[in-house]
């Protein structure tokens, strides 16, 4: 994927991670319905469970964006469970973080695939201009602990001066409140907003979020 993104005019890079920088595996979330059937118990054809799966990974997702919150990954598996019919007054949050765990191997073996054309060629030129860079990412099902871990394995956390997950501060993109949490961050307190430049693929979480708070915003087109 080309940018034609102006490093020159900014002097702070803030980027969205899924479908901005990054995209699942393509084995990767059937794989994770297989695991998420088999670990519940789940008694209903595998196909109900995917749709089950997407349709809350969904609404979820929208649910956060239009109020601003941030449902817990928790949360949204027992929605999916008692949509199921799974007796969830039987679980507790040890199992849900035991499923977490085997979830969150799943996707460090089904890796996610870097879509942003030579992202670490782009983000050395960043920092060799003595700019820095942010993460900030709405999370669903795979939390902003895990996105550090993919992030160290690319060896993209080397170029990253701060990350923001909305699952770590409980609230999601356009909330102001998130962008707020990168100008609380920027190492340069004095930073005109209009030289932070916000780069994602959500004409409403990235590009208007950002552009209502100040920033400038970039939003990708794939």
């Amino acid at each position: 994927m080309k940018t034609d993104i102006d490093i020159h005019n900014h002097c702070h890079f803030s980027f969205d991670l899924w479908l901005t920088l990054i995209k699942s595996h393509p084995e990767f979330k059937a794989k994770r319905v297989e695991l998420f059937s088999s670990f519940f118990n789940v008694d209903k054809p595998i196909e109900e469970v995917a749709k089950t799966v997407k349709y809350y990974d969904d609404l979820c997702n929208t649910i956060n964006e239009v109020t601003g919150g941030n449902i817990d990954t928790f949360e949204m598996y027992l929605m999916i469970l008692g949509s199921l019919n799974v007796d969830i007054k039987e679980l507790n949050k040890d199992t849900l973080n035991e499923f977490y765990v085997k979830s969150e191997d799943l996707f460090l073996e089904y890796r996610p695939v870097v879509i942003f054309e030579n992202v670490h060629g782009f983000f050395e030129d960043i920092k060799n201009q003595g700019k820095t860079i942010n993460i900030l990412s709405n999370t669903g099902f795979i939390k902003g602990t895990t996105m550090r871990k993919f992030l160290i394995h690319e060896n993209l956390d080397q170029y990253i001066d701060f990350h923001i997950y909305s699952d770590e501060i409980n609230c999601s993109k356009p909330n102001p409140l998130i962008f707020q949490e990168v100008k609380n961050n920027l190492l340069d307190k004095n930073l005109p907003l209009s030289q932070v430049l916000h780069i994602g693929d959500n004409p409403v979480a990235d590009y208007k979020g950002a552009k209502d708070f100040g920033f400038s915003a970039y939003l990708l087109k794939h």
